[in-house]
């Protein structure tokens, strides 16, 4: 097993022993503890979990989404990626434009109520369909405000001005690799209330040393089970992707936790999940003829010999 594997299964295991039962935004119910680190060695393999099959495609994706600068979800919609899906269209049937059905609490309603579960689905494929082919209707219902995209790419100053955080911390890495102020934040106060999620995954901080590039992210908030998964992919596909610019090899991922969480509706699955054995992780390849971090699709992301268990569903809590 590897030690990467080994720091995800431990969290769920000291969770679900040490943790506290707690309330929490979305009426599911939780049980949470608070301050937790896990370290992810990135030579040992790409970080991607083998005990569940973790979708690469859509990990790349939403990396790429917010590297861009974007927050519609029209870019995501575009390369079949839905995990954003559910903050948008909330906004929507919540909205006085909407004329279906009611789908107050349409989160947790869905799992018990079959029929009102296939009036969510045909409502979401309905609001897709018209986020991908009207302009007008996308730009205000595809909108998840200044999520993480705008704040990494162009932070709003009291000056009106704007400050393009991804770009300068790459520079300095590249110019001044031992400071200390190698930091991004999402989490803008100011921000915060005209957000559809404010950001999860608040702050992160680079860390050269003996030629190699390591990344610590401060998160606020975490759904153990089907968010870190892919918190633990994105960052560290992001320190490859800065470390191939700057002529780096890749050191160590460091994930940081605040609320560090399991949702009560998602017990069985972990049960299944702790069942099974790892694997070994597999390899991230990227295409050497790219130098810039900006300069990557989806198609230069490649994830080779991974061979994980099948992947386990689970509602999201909205």
């Amino acid at each position: 097993m590897s030690n990467s594997e080994q720091a995800y299964l431990q969290l769920l295991r000291d969770v679900l022993d040490k943790g506290v039962k707690k309330e929490d935004r979305t009426g599911t119910g939780t049980i949470s503890t608070f301050g937790y680190q896990m370290r992810f060695p990135l030579s040992e393999g790409f970080p991607l979990l083998t005990t569940k099959r973790i979708p690469f495609r859509l990990v790349a994706s939403e990396l790429l989404w917010f590297i861009k600068g974007d927050t519609n979800i029209r870019y995501l919609l575009q390369h079949n990626n839905n995990i954003w899906n559910e903050w948008a269209f909330k906004k929507w049937v919540e909205s006085a434009d909407y004329r279906g059905p009611d789908m107050t609490n349409f989160g947790l309603r869905s799992q018990s109520d079959t029929a009102f579960a296939k009036q969510y689905n045909e409502q979401m494929e309905a609001f897709k369909a018209q986020i991908l082919s009207d302009d007008t209707f996308a730009a205000k219902y595809g909108e998840l405000g200044n999520v993480y995209g705008k704040q990494w790419r162009e932070w709003k100053t009291s000056q009106g001005e704007t400050i393009d955080q991804l770009k300068d911390v790459i520079k300095t890495i590249k110019t001044n690799p031992d400071s200390r102020r190698l930091i991004v934040s999402a989490w803008n106060p100011e921000d915060v209330p005209g957000m559809a999620l404010p950001p999860c995954h608040t702050m992160f901080q680079f860390y050269v040393s003996e030629g190699k590039l390591s990344c610590q992210l401060y998160q606020r908030s975490g759904d153990i089970f089907l968010g870190i998964p892919f918190n633990i992919a994105s960052y560290a596909l992001l320190t490859h992707l800065i470390a191939h610019e700057c002529g780096l090899a890749v050191g160590d991922f460091v994930h940081t936790l605040g609320d560090a969480h399991i949702y009560t509706n998602h017990m069985e699955q972990i049960d299944s999940q702790l069942a099974r054995a790892p694997k070994a992780l597999p390899v991230l390849t990227l295409n050497e003829e790219k130098s810039s971090i900006f300069d990557f699709e989806l198609s230069d992301l490649t994830i080779e010999q991974y061979d994980p268990h099948p992947g386990i569903k689970a509602p999201v809590a909205v």
